[in-house]
């Protein structure tokens, strides 16, 4: 096999580092001309329609290109390969179909320059692509200055390190002013920061203002610092934007902390835009798609695959209580499927579209609430709900408590919180979960009695509402049975659907109240006597009598279900 010395225009990482830090498999080089040691200048998508076969200038020359569509085993490929060794590419990947690569591909791979890889059939072109540019910019040295030790994506640490040479307080931040992360401080500099850091985003009130200013205008078409002066409401801040390329992956801000910045603040910021764009490229690329396998996880275990412990980051010998949080908007119940959606009642839209912004605001500070609150805690979203795996201490008792006691401090927006009881173990976790949840639908329906101006936030643990979930347990399983049943109270719930009557409403009300009719009047705020004249209707027209102990019960169940079927979208 010929071997050649690499062009001396061709600078960059190699091959072999590039293809250390992706994921393993995720490529496999079939022929390798040169070696692995050839450097590296960029990842591009192959277009066949762009060569020219006089091109002598190396317009290739150490390029990765993904020839998409190309498939190792057609005819084709052997024309690519050719045209890539033309150009310098240091080498192209393909898919290898289902027979990999042809013999005659492989012995002309052997013969030239450019090494022959292929993606493993799982893998798709954009996280290839993606993994592959990531790798690139993480491998230049340059983008380590002032930084060294830090692991990839360590965004925390760059802010803590950063803080430190700026004399402030650091926040970093993706191109939507949501925080990635923040340096520890012993005290913030300004309201700002606080809101800032508590909503995990600057607010958006601010954001306009900053760009009805122009700032933000500013500081995307800079390569330089970029100063926001003090004024009576906040301290002097400087931003820069950290750059790949054309592409913004976010910005840095430092905030004076009740004294002046440091006097080389800005080359600070300078040379920290430069070592935070590997570890922002880093944090798109992997630390997302990190997040979402490992909420996945989270979310099969909770469904009873304990496979999924290990990932999740659930210890398999410690006890955990299943603690779920629901941003309450007074719709109706919400299933969980276990996929990070919300499906079947009152849902029926993944998070992100029926959670709404209020609700994935109040959420994400539950999460870092649940992060700080005690080291091991697992989070993981599904629509307008957020499940926390809360680790137990040795012999203690409801380490959920302090937990759910955090919901009361949530401002404005109304959260239901129940927590599941304590589990031995991984194979437990879903019975808890499924235990909190009760406790919120519980927490709902007394929710659903109150005038909206009264709803508050609530806590329970579920053995402090079983008799409530238990009813709930057996309507449950009575639901599908009911449907095919018929007698007074469908007869009443009917009439109440076709004409808009009241009937069942006031039965409700009257069976809540114990059967008071002055107490069940004052719930409806109506006159006792309408009340007396609608349940003596009630009797006569349907049959439907509280005072006989069978069509009590039945009216109960029947009228409990009916409301059931009212909350949830697209009921008659």
């Amino acid at each position: 096999m010929p071997t050649h010395e690499p062009d001396r225009r061709e600078t960059g990482p190699s091959l072999e580092r590039i293809l250390g830090l992706i994921d393993p498999g995720m490529l496999d080089v079939v022929v390798a001309p040169r070696g692995t040691g050839v450097p590296v200048t960029d990842v591009v998508l192959h277009d066949p329609g762009e060569e020219r076969e006089d091109d002598g200038a190396r317009a290739a020359a150490g390029l990765i290109l993904l020839a998409v569509g190309v498939e190792a085993a057609s005819p084709e490929a052997l024309d690519v390969l050719r045209a890539a060794d033309r150009a310098g590419a240091a080498a192209v990947v393909m898919r290898p179909g289902a027979r990999g690569p042809r013999a005659e591909l492989v012995e002309a791979a052997g013969r030239g320059r450019t090494a022959l890889l292929t993606r493993r059939p799982e893998q798709g072109w954009t996280e290839v692509l993606g993994r592959l540019r990531t790798a690139l910019v993480h491998s230049d040295p340059a983008g380590t200055t002032g930084v060294a030790g830090l692991r990839p994506g360590d965004l925390s640490g760059l802010a803590n390190t950063v803080a430190a040479l700026v004399g402030g307080a650091i926040t970093i931040e993706d191109p939507q002013s949501r925080v990635l992360a923040y340096s520890r401080l012993d005290h913030e500099p300004d309201p700002m920061r606080r809101l800032t850091i508590l909503g995990q985003e600057v607010p958006r009130w601010r954001v306009d203002e900053l760009r009805a200013s122009g700032f933000f205008r500013t500081l995307w078409s800079t390569e330089d610092v970029v100063r926001l002066p003090a004024d009576d409401r906040y301290a002097e801040r400087l931003a820069i934007a950290v750059r790949h390329g054309s592409e913004v992956l976010g910005s840095i801000w430092a905030a004076a902390d009740g004294r002046p910045l440091a006097e080389d603040a800005a080359a600070a910021l300078r040379t920290a835009a430069r070592a935070a764009v590997p570890h922002l490229s880093h944090h798109q690329t992997w630390g997302l798609a990190a997040a979402r396998a490992r909420e996945g996880a989270v979310h099969a275990l909770l469904r009873g695959d304990v496979r999924s412990a290990r990932e999740a980051g659930v210890t398999a010998d410690r006890p955990y209580a299943v603690v779920v949080a629901e941003a309450y908007d007074g719709r109706g119940e919400e299933a969980y499927d276990g996929q990070g959606t919300s499906e079947g009642r009152g849902a029926g839209a993944p998070e992100g579209r029926g959670a709404g912004r209020a609700g994935r605001r109040v959420l994400d500070v539950l999460a870092l609430q649940a992060a700080a609150y005690r080291p091991g805690c697992v989070t993981a979203r599904s629509g307008r709900r957020l499940y926390v795996l809360v680790p137990a201490g040795d012999g203690e008792a409801g380490p959920e408590r302090t937990l759910l006691a955090s919901v009361r401090s949530v401002p404005r927006d109304v959260v239901l919180a129940g927590a599941g009881p304590v589990a031995a173990g991984p194979a437990g976790l879903p019975a808890s979960r499924e235990a909190a949840e009760l406790v919120v639908r519980v927490l709902r329906e007394r929710a659903a009695r109150l005038p909206a101006g009264e709803v508050r936030s609530a806590v329970a643990a579920y053995d402090e509402v079983v008799p409530e979930a238990t009813v709930l347990r057996l309507l449950d399983r009575v639901e599908p049975l009911w449907g095919s049943l018929a007698g007074p109270v469908h007869a009443m719930v009917e009439h109440d659907r076709v004409h808009g009557s009241a009937y069942g409403d006031s039965v409700t009300a009257y069976l809540d109240a114990s059967c008071d009719t002055g107490t069940a009047a004052r719930r409806l705020n109506v006159h006792p006597n309408t009340l007396r004249y609608r349940l003596r209707r009630a009797r006569e027209l349907f049959g439907v009598d509280p005072a006989d102990p069978a069509v009590r019960l039945l009216a109960e169940i029947g009228l409990r279900l009916a409301a059931r079927r009212s909350d949830r979208p697209g009921s008659p």
